[in-house]
């Protein structure tokens, strides 16, 4: 059976983590912790808690209202009472600035994830709902912390189906030097419309949208200034990420990244675009023969990365989270 309500929006949710905030468009800087914001969604009468959890965690400079489309679908779609979490990532949209820019790393983010998944199942566990079941869905720089998430020796909730969204162990170096090129540029904008033209610019490789999709995948990713102009909603400083990355660097890390791949056991899907420079089609062929074998879906006319926007993406993710037996039976 499927859903026959879902929340049309979500509720916009605040946690402490550990790791000092600094002075930010969101708030004052605060010496020993920093407030990771959540996009809340649930299905089903909200006084009973879900237990299937579907956690959604989003690019490098993006934002969890990203999977705003693809929350009301799974909401739709699987049976049960369903909970989809869509994290802004440290840093980005409405989450806290961090006041040291070297945390600004995956290492770092699984430990905000790892706190974050702690208060969510001690949320469900005192309800009396403990959560059963954890579903990962990690677009670019969200696999990679879903990896290092399915690292842990004891996470608080393990991963029990991995979506990768056009990432893998092996990153190109073309393609870190692309988004090098324009991160931490903070262009301002007069309108709405002018913000999503310069998005459209440097994230070409989303493939097709209509320009109603496209706005909508725009706004939250802006952020109103004082004088009523736009900008970027992210800390600029986030670029240190990939600007730390030389060629030694990056070695180093694929062959640690290799090693977390192969211990993964969630299954696990793999997405990639056709013409993505970040995930290369021989990568992706290896990710099918080694670890956990992801099991690829490819999709046309797409770079890096697939926005799960369109109907054809959704329902390869849905598809493949529907796949293996029925989520946890509702709540008496």
């Amino acid at each position: 059976m499927t859903n026959n309500t879902e929340q049309q929006e979500p509720t916009l949710q605040f946690m402490p983590c550990a790791g000092a905030s600094k002075e930010s468009p969101h708030g004052p800087a605060n010496a020993q912790t920093h407030r990771v914001a959540y996009w809340d969604w649930q299905s089903g009468d909200t006084a009973q808690p879900a237990q299937h959890l579907v956690l959604c965690v989003h690019g490098l400079t993006r934002t969890g209202r990203d999977f705003d489309e693809l929350a009301r679908h799974i909401l739709r779609a699987l049976p049960g009472r369903v909970r989809v979490v869509c994290p802004d990532v440290a840093g980005r949209g409405r989450s806290d600035w961090l006041a040291d820019a070297n945390q600004y790393q995956v290492p770092f983010y699984v430990g905000d994830m790892v706190q974050l998944l702690q208060f969510l199942a001690s949320q469900a566990q005192q309800a009396g709902a403990p959560i059963q079941r954890l579903d990962w869905i990690g677009s670019s720089m969200g696999g990679l912390i879903g990896m290092g998430y399915s690292a842990l020796p004891t996470p608080p909730v393990p991963i029990h189906s991995l979506v990768l969204n056009d990432i893998g162990p092996a990153l190109e170096a073309e393609a870190l030097q692309r988004i090098n090129d324009y991160l931490g540029k903070m262009p301002r904008f007069d309108t709405v419309d002018e913000g999503a033209d310069y998005l459209r610019t440097i994230a070409a490789g989303f493939g097709p949208h209509s320009r109603a999709q496209w706005l909508t995948l725009s706004q939250s990713q802006l952020r109103p200034l004082e004088n009523g102009q736009f900008t970027l909603h992210y800390d600029p400083e986030v670029a240190s990420l990939v600007q730390n990355m030389g060629p030694q660097v990056l070695t180093a890390g694929q062959e640690l990244l290799w090693q977390i791949y192969d211990a993964i056991t969630a299954r696990t899907l793999l997405l990639r675009g056709q013409e993505s420079d970040l995930l290369s089609a021989a990568t992706a062929q290896a990710m099918q023969q080694r670890g956990p074998r992801a099991r690829l879906a490819e999709f046309e006319g797409v770079g890096h990365a697939p926005t799960l926007v369109d109907a054809a993406q959704r329902d390869v993710v849905m598809d493949f989270l529907q796949q293996d037996g029925s989520p946890p039976p509702e709540s008496a």
